[in-house]
């Protein structure tokens, strides 16, 4: 497989130069691994899912790590999180060497808990999602950024079952105890069709027969591992009355279709879920331009209780809010941006700056309006990436 460079690559290369270790995480199957040891091809590898290796590890960490000729990309620590007190002893002993351990992991809860117990202060912490548009042309709603996936072309659908399967089984099952293994499938189609929508658990939780707070904890495992986002509702004023719910998304919109059954990019054209599916790609993008700046910047959505909804609504900096509004339609029109400019008008006294992007599928063979609006960005969604984190 040829070897597509990641965005993250030069954030990457400063961590290195600033701390001692560096911990990569992200969803299964991202491209961690394969960007690593082609970025990194001097440094050592080891795979802790090797079954020999992970016994000989457990059995004796420190005999395992003098072994080590640094510097080690060590995969997968999750699996023996024990290991992060030994890196951690050698790190104290020679703090100003840099760079010189690379650990990555799948599993953020275990992860992370590590990582704040035994790395603090000692490990610049970076996030790999699968490929965004702005890193690979095969990158679309349809298709969204798995490298397997894209790969795979017309099989994809194959892939995605098996990512499912295999995600269940090693992942959800490690860290929590699901007893039924059907309804949880169930459970990830109806969250498909809750895409893009305010989380009502309630409602979710009532046909597939099990408790809210069983609800929430799977819901939690998926977004620990990165499967999917919730986008917390935007307010500056804490007294106005907005609504407050967070909206849930797929983080990948191939995974998601898959989910929904739509098996092209013809049907999902078609599909009542089209303007979801894209407007979760929109936030998708999003995201991974900020982890491949090494910024888990926030995005946020904006309603209030008198209907005025904003898609998308990110604070870069202090002073700054940028407003998005995410639609599929080729044509961009100045009706398109009404909500924008009455939220705009409202945040005039609380905002220094504010920018405004109407977010499109533009077309060859569409026209296209040449402005839907005075102070409005017109751009498709890799024009807007560009636009908003260059």
């Amino acid at each position: 497989m040829n070897y597509i460079k990641r965005k993250i690559e030069s954030c990457l290369k400063q961590s290195l130069e600033m701390f001692p270790a560096v911990v990569l995480t992200g969803p299964r199957r991202a491209g961690k691994t394969f960007m690593l040891r082609n970025v990194l091809r001097d440094a050592a590898y080891v795979q802790l899912e090797d079954p020999d290796t992970l016994v000989s590890v457990k059995a004796d960490p420190r005999g395992f790590l003098d072994g080590l000729s640094l510097p080690v990309i060590i995969d997968e620590i999750q699996q023996v999180p024990e290991l992060f007190n030994y890196v951690r002893s050698r790190i104290d002993a020679e703090p100003e060497i840099k760079g010189r351990w690379i650990l990555t992991g799948s599993q953020e809860s275990i992860l992370m808990r590590g990582v704040g117990e035994s790395m603090a202060g000692r490990a610049g912490i970076l996030r790999l999602s699968p490929f965004s548009q702005m890193e690979s042309e095969k990158v679309t709603p349809f298709a969204g950024g798995y490298p397997e996936a894209l790969a795979a072309g017309k099989n994809a659908s194959l892939w995605y079952s098996s990512y499912i399967q295999t995600y269940l089984e090693r992942d959800v099952r490690s860290i929590i105890a699901v007893r039924n293994l059907v309804t949880f499938h169930r459970f990830l189609r109806i969250l498909a069709t809750r895409h893009g929508q305010m989380l009502n658990k309630t409602d979710m939780a009532a046909p597939l027969g099990i408790s809210v707070p069983t609800l929430t904890e799977w819901l939690n495992v998926l977004e620990m591992s990165g499967i999917i986002v919730r986008v917390p509702p935007y307010y500056r004023n804490a007294g106005k009355r907005l609504v407050k719910t967070p909206k849930v998304y797929f983080s990948d919109s191939g995974l998601l279709c898959h989910l929904l059954g739509i098996r092209s990019a013809a049907e999902l054209a078609r599909s009542p879920f089209a303007g979801a599916v894209f407007e979760g790609f929109v936030v998708s993008e999003i995201i991974k331009a900020q982890q491949s700046a090494g910024n888990e910047g926030e995005v946020y959505y904006f309603r209030d209780e008198q209907g005025l909804e904003v898609d998308i609504v990110l604070s870069p900096r202090e002073g700054c809010a940028v407003l998005a509004e995410c639609k599929l339609s080729a044509t961009a029109t100045p009706e398109m941006t009404v909500p924008m400019r009455r939220l705009a008008a409202s945040l005039g006294r609380e905002v220094d700056e504010i920018k405004m992007h109407l977010i499109h599928n533009p077309t060859r063979s569409a026209r296209i309006s040449p402005t839907a609006g005075e102070g409005v960005n017109v751009s498709s969604v890799k024009g807007f990436i560009s636009d908003v984190f260059g």
